[in-house]
């Protein structure tokens, strides 16, 4: 199969370079000055398509690639010049011309020639012809995106633009379910999109614009054919098939107005097959929109999350998964002043996981291998609603309100071998997980601009968390000697429940003062308010039903723990030449009590936390960035508590009210640059962290057992991660790129009463190619390493993929994906190879509304997939059960 991929590759490449001539040159203005990002396009005389085009560099060159023997027109536009028109006749020879534009000032057709480009810059936006890269087989937004130079979409839906993250998309100018990327790149249809605009530098308040440092922040935006404004539109999918054993089906109805005045989304999702539009994963990251309004203050205060360690899945597979999903989201302009949107999501899910595992504890050796079944049910809930009101230039008030809602129940059922000391014993265990936590999050913001030298903006935010884990193992071996625990039973039945409130409250009022036109002053007043309470309690289940309640001080807690940040922040912008600089200090006064045990302990201190921003903007399109800040990290109430909870059955797990915090000191180093000449684009970044006082964790181990508690260590932790990514287009069909990235990371902690360092290295490599023919066969191919090197063990995954899509006969679209996975350890001892391949096949006659589909997934019915992972402490390589082949026929009608 890889072999013919490449094949095919090699004959298309082969067929392309031989039937193509070179045309370039330089463009000029009267005075012989070159012209950056000129824009060039070369139409057939005789078809009348655009073959070619291209955006001069920073001497102004271009380079056109041109069938030889052909007439052309070419098109030249430059903003605030006529826009030209030459013609040209190719022979089988390479051509050089130098072009020279008149100043006489703008005209329509140039905004024409822009217009019709596949690629144009204007400003900090980037915009995308979106049918200058469609081949016919784009059925959704990820299809279109990942076509794109400078783009990628990576497996969890998120989108990469020139290597930073896309925190906003938009359609026609208004939020699509605001916070997350994945529901809109996987059902915005591809037929509906006319441009694609990157928005770098974005800052959605626009009296603030420039006086932040947004280099990081990129949103984007989809722009409609005229054929879908004003009209509904959308598709109805409607599918069944067959698996091995049972049958299989999909009903996907979603549906899109778009107008001036106010938009509509919905989206459903009803499936078996294995396709999940929310995963819990997508659930408990989702913000909303909101932003981390504290990130230049210099404190690191984050509530944890008590999700009992639910199972996640991996690459979005598992045995078996069936889905229930609803979304909607809506935006409404009530005036010119005032606009209001929001969104609600529903999802149920039922997923079967099935798992085998091995645990090898780094100090011992002594193991622990387990066969689990586990049944999972989520229930999720998302709803925001948001309002911005903007009478005029010099005032906006913004309110948001995001809830979240969830019941999850988890049920296991494993098969454990515990191996210590070389003596293997083996048990059935029992666990069950439920949770249904709440959580609400508001958000109100003012700005106000007083004159073009001062502005103030003032931001708050409220989160209420409330959080309910309820836990429970059922083992043959009794896990660990508690206080009241009655010993002598045939089964050991222990449960635990936990309750956990939090009230955070964080408000800030910063002042801008313009200097000059280009430096200001940041003056920041800010507080950070957090009130926690944390109930939990052990309790043992006997053999005839009783009730056994741990009720001693150390299976129990009742803790209560308030943390008040009161700062004051001082920051200077000042831009000098191609340089941008950003000092800043903020002074903390910090409070801290946490009541438990009967007794209060209280924290107060004062502390004065530097930051550093640089940038040097080689060229326009050319970037060194530096970021350094000290951080001052604090625990929430979670390591506190000083009675015992139950991590799992194997892990026991109690906090310490005297803990301190932690200090981070953090370096970055980015660079980015991007040539429109020949959209190449290279991006790079590394990050050291160095954390003194980090929390760390004292872990005894009795056999495969462990206890633990949190402790301040005197010796710092260390990481240093890295990535680099290289990627261009050339001859207009072809897209390359190559891409690495490192992770280091040194850890102390104390394990069995012994200082125990550990270190971990992991790193990726991929290079990926591409073709993108509109009447060709277009392949996609590459090849991946992973490396996971830990203390004492090291383990590779070999991954080469290809893509074959086609668009044939002006009617069919064929689609095939295929990854081969070599996983293994370095001495062997872990060898699997195994490969998945998926297939369809659709049929839809020029402008019908009815599309009619065959397609087959896991077409090589592989049984598993292996992963690894490190935890300090342990190394564990784990198997999991994916889904089996089948195969779905589907109809779609689109609206």
């Amino acid at each position: 199969m890889n072999k013919l991929y490449f094949f095919v590759a090699f004959l298309i490449t082969s067929f392309s370079f031989a039937q193509s001539v070179r045309f370039d040159g330089f463009i000029q203005d009267e005075q012989k000055n070159p012209l950056e990002m000129a824009n060039i396009m070369a139409i057939n005389n005789g078809t009348k398509a655009m073959d070619s085009y291209g955006i001069t560099n920073d001497k102004g060159k271009f380079q056109l690639t041109l069938k030889p023997n052909t007439a052309y027109t070419i098109k030249i536009s430059y903003l605030g010049m006529k826009s030209k028109e030459i013609a040209v006749a190719t022979k089988a020879e390479n051509m050089t011309q130098n072009i020279v534009m008149d100043g006489t000032g703008i005209e329509l057709e140039g905004v024409e020639i822009v217009r019709e480009m596949p690629v144009s810059i204007k400003g900090d936006t980037i915009v995308y012809n979106a049918d200058s890269f469609k081949s016919g087989t784009e059925k959704k937004l990820e299809d279109v995106l990942k076509k794109l130079p400078g783009v990628e979409v990576n497996a969890d839906g998120e989108i990469e633009v020139e290597g930073k993250k896309v925190s906003k998309l938009m359609v026609e100018g208004k939020d699509f379910f605001d916070g997350d990327t994945k529901l809109g790149v996987k059902n915005i249809p591809a037929d509906a999109i006319d441009k694609v605009q990157v928005l770098r530098n974005y800052n959605e308040v626009s009296a603030l614009k420039g006086l932040e440092n947004d280099q990081d922040n990129v949103a984007m935006n989809i722009k409609l054919k005229e054929g879908k404004k004003n009209f509904w539109f959308g598709d109805v999918t409607a599918g069944i098939g067959v698996a091995e054993l049972d049958s299989r089906y999909i009903i996907n109805p979603k549906l899109f107005y778009y107008s001036p005045k106010y938009s509509i989304n919905l989206i459903t999702n009803f499936n078996n097959i294995g396709e999940l539009p929310l995963t819990a994963q997508d659930y408990f990251k989702f913000t909303g929109g909101f932003k981390n309004m504290m990130k230049k203050g210099g404190s690191s205060f984050n509530i944890s999350s008590n999700d009992l360690g639910i199972s996640l899945l991996r690459n979005n597979r598992a045995k078996e998964i069936e889905t229930k999903f609803g979304a909607t989201n809506f935006a409404y302009s009530v005036n010119k002043a005032w606009n209001i949107s929001g969104f609600g999501i529903l999802s149920t899910s039922k997923t079967d996981l099935e798992t085998k595992s091995q645990t090898t504890i780094l100090d011992s050796g002594d193991q622990q291998k387990r066969e689990e079944e586990t049944h999972q049910k989520n229930n999720l809930g998302l709803f925001k609603l948001s309002s911005t009101y903007k009478p005029n230039d010099k005032f906006q008030f913004d309110y948001d309100i995001l809830t979240k809602l969830s019941k999850q129940n988890e049920d296991t059922d494993l098969l454990r071998e515990s191996v210590v000391n070389n003596i293997s014993a083996t048990e059935t265990i029992l666990t069950q997980k439920k949770q249904d936590p709440t959580s609400i999050n508001q958000n109100l913001s003012l700005y106000y601009t007083q004159s073009s030298k001062n502005i103030f903006a003032f931001e708050m935010q409220h989160l209420y968390q409330d959080e309910n884990p309820f836990y429970n193992a059922n083992l043959r071996t009794q896990p660990f000697d508690l206080s009241g625990y009655i010993t002598g039973q045939n089964r050991n039945d222990l449960n635990q429940d936990r309750f956990v409130k939090t009230n955070k409250l964080d408000a800030k009022l910063d002042y801008y003062y313009m200097v000059t036109p280009k430096s200001n002053i940041n003056i920041t007043f800010g507080n950070t308010y957090s009130y926690q309470n944390f109930n939990s309690h052990i309790f043992q289940m006997l053999d005839n039903g009783d009730k056994n309640d741990l009720s001693d001080a150390e299976n129990n807690n009742d803790v209560d723990y308030s943390f008040n940040d009161a700062f004051l922040g001082f920051h200077y912008k000042i831009l000098t030449g191609k340089f941008t600089f950003t000092p800043g200090v903020s002074l903390h006064t910090y409070q801290m009590t946490n009541g438990q045990l009967g007794s209060d302990y209280s924290q107060n201190f004062v502390k004065v936390l530097p930051d550093f921003f640089a940038l040097y903007q080689i060229k326009k399109s050319e970037t060194l960035t530096y970021n350094f800040s000290l951080t001052n990290d604090f625990t929430d109430i979670n390591q506190l508590a000083s009675g015992y909870v139950l991590s799992d059955y194997s892990s026991l797990f109690r906090g310490n009210r005297f803990l301190e915090n932690a200090t981070s000191q953090v370096h970055s180093l980015r660079y980015f640059k991007y040539n429109m000449f020949n959209f190449e684009n290279i991006f790079a970044n590394a990050t050291y962290t160095r954390k003194v006082d980090a929390i760390k964790t004292k872990a005894n181990f009795d056999g495969i057992n462990q206890s633990s508690v949190p402790y301040n260590s005197n010796l710092a932790d260390e990481t240093f991660t890295g990535m680099g990514n290289y990627g261009r287009s050339f001859l207009k069909n072809y897209k390359a790129s190559a891409n690495a990235s490192f992770n280091w990371s040194k850890f102390n902690n104390i394990q069995n009463d012994q200082l125990a360092t550990t270190e971990s290295f992991v790193q990726s490599y991929t290079v990926r190619a591409s073709t993108n023919y509109k009447n060709l066969p277009n392949i996609e191919f590459g090849y991946n390493l992973l490396v996971n090197k830990y203390s004492g063990s090291t383990f590779y995954t070999d991954k080469p993929f290809a893509r074959l899509d086609y668009y044939f006969l002006d009617s069919f679209s064929f689609v095939s994906e295929y990854e081969f996975y070599h996983y293994y350890n370095g001495d062997k001892t872990v060898d699997n190879e195994y490969d998945f391949l998926s297939a369809s096949l659709v049929y839809q006659k020029k402008n019908s509304k009815w599309e009619y589909k065959v397609s087959a997934t896991n077409l090589l019915n592989t049984k598993y997939l292996n992963d690894d992972s490190f935890s300090q402490f342990s190394t564990r390589v784990s198997q999991y059960t994916v889904q089996p082949r089948y195969i779905i026929f589907s109809m779609k009608y689109n609206l």
